[in-house]
């Protein structure tokens, strides 16, 4: 249905799809029901401490014996052979019991802040904020290996087609800018899951992730690209848009109730508006040089971590909902995997310290950090002991070390403890169901009203498990 003289664009428009068009047209014009598109923002179960979450992954597993799980018997009994129940020999053999060599930790502890939390000198800069961190030592999640313990990290499952967190998140809070996506991944990883860890599976396609670069590429790739055409003028544009959405609606028409089709319509109706209005946010020049060098811009090291951190805060002003930045590099054996190499922790550590810093520095002083979350992690630790009796740490998912910033947490806070190794939670276990349960808690989402019916159930990102753990929020 074209517009004609007897109908102009809005009336072919409200006529199309039950007014999906409509919907989407008043959306440009700042004006009608909001409330029936799904990105519009949606009241929480209850009161929210915080309104959004910047999610840095640390792909591959950084050791926590090594940066925040202090254990001093791993001095004390550096280089013995002591028996394990060892997750990668349980998982191939069934056995239990291996007999593995003591690994010191190759960084010092120390005790920072007015907390006195313990930290290595693999990430001074971040130590320096341990008083605004609260710190989760008892962590443990489901598989052993990249693939299933990173898809369960994200959506909660080790294998099945399941929405990932920040899909549920925008599906139930919407977005706070209707002229930016509600969830963006920067440098999201091809690999262990791939779009599945930003995808929306069976959730509506409007809750999929917005994906901006790729990992271990140029922070100069992470934009979203097409925004604009230096062939074509403004009023060009325009009209080339209004055929475009007046085709759709008669596909609209024709099909009635297509979600697919709707997120494609209304994909187009966010581009048209996400030209006037993302190339300002993603244009980092417009930073200060002080607050560049702050994050480590233009420092061969930290540069590239720095502009996508830089990145991940401007978004987070803007009112992106959730957005995750991997530190990765798209390897089978990702960034922080350190099997037979364990001092490449340090090169990763400077990679990612300052610009991690800098990002809490520069929320907490614009006010932003009360109502942010900043979770930091990878998809499991690492071993307390030697791998294979070389120079690396396996990989570790029955006791490991997140920390979470801002939104209401404890700040300066410890939680949990493994054992006297570091290798098994022991006290105060947190499954991974339950820190994305808590961290719905925060957002004002009861992890077990936030479902979707689908295939005759209803589901939801902490399955049948989760609880909500109390004892860390402030």
């Amino acid at each position: 249905m074209f517009p004609t003289p007897h109908c102009n664009r809005r009336q072919a428009l409200q006529s199309a799809a039950c007014g999906f068009g409509s919907l989407a047209f008043a959306g440009l014009a700042q004006a009608g029901a909001a409330s029936d598109d799904p990105l519009a923002p949606k009241q929480p179960h209850f009161p929210a401490r915080a309104k959004r979450i910047i999610f840095l992954f640390m792909q591959g597993g950084p050791s926590h014996v090594d940066s925040f799980d202090y254990k001093p018997i791993l001095d004390e009994q550096d280089g013995k052979m002591m028996s394990f129940d060892d997750a990668r020999v349980i998982a191939n053999t069934g056995m239990k019991g291996s007999s593995q060599r003591v690994m010191k930790p190759l960084w010092k502890f120390q005790q920072h802040g007015q907390s006195g939390r313990w930290a290595s000198n693999l990430f001074p800069e971040m130590a320096k904020h341990v008083d605004d961190l609260c710190f989760i030592h008892s962590v443990h999640t489901e598989g052993v290996a990249h693939g299933p313990a990173t898809l369960f990290l994200h959506c909660g499952s080790t294998n099945f087609i399941r929405p990932s967190m920040g899909s549920w998140v925008l599906y139930g809070l919407g977005s706070e800018n209707q002229n930016l996506p509600g969830f963006v991944s920067i440098a999201a990883s091809t690999g262990n899951g791939g779009p599945r860890n930003y995808g929306n599976a069976f959730l509506p396609p409007v809750y999929q992730g917005t994906a901006l670069g790729k990992a271990g590429g140029p922070a100069s790739e992470a934009t979203i690209r097409n925004l604009g055409s230096p062939q074509l003028d403004s009023p060009t544009q325009r009209r080339m848009f209004d055929l475009t959405q007046a085709l759709n609606t008669q596909q609209l028409q024709s099909h009635p109730g297509d979600a697919e089709l709707e997120a494609v319509v209304n994909s187009f109706e966010l581009a048209w508006r996400m030209q006037t209005h993302a190339p300002d946010v993603l244009d980092l020049a417009k930073e200060s040089a002080a607050t560049q060098a702050q994050y480590g811009i233009g420092e061969k090291e930290t540069d590239n971590f720095g502009k996508q951190c830089l990145m991940a805060r401007r978004m987070c002003e803007a009112g992106v909902r959730f957005i995750q930045v991997t530190y990765g590099d798209n390897t089978a054996n990702p960034a922080w995997d350190q099997h037979s190499n364990l001092p490449k922790h340090g090169d990763h550590a400077r990679a990612v310290d300052k610009p991690v810093a800098a990002l809490l520095a520069d929320l907490k002083q614009r006010g932003l950090l009360e109502d942010t979350i900043v979770w930091w992690g990878g998809e499991f630790g690492r071993t307390p002991y030697a791998q294979a009796n070389g120079t690396g740490r396996d990989h570790n998912p029955g006791g490991f070390t997140v920390w979470l910033a801002g939104g209401g947490f404890k700040p300066g806070f410890a939680f949990g403890k493994t054992d006297e190794f570091g290798h098994l939670a022991v006290q105060d276990k947190v499954h991974m169901h339950d820190l994305h349960a808590t961290l719905l808690h925060q957002l004002g989402l009861n992890h077990e009203k936030l479902t979707y019916r689908y295939a005759g159930r209803n589901f939801r990102l902490t399955d049948v498990h989760g609880r909500v753990v109390n004892e860390v929020f402030a």
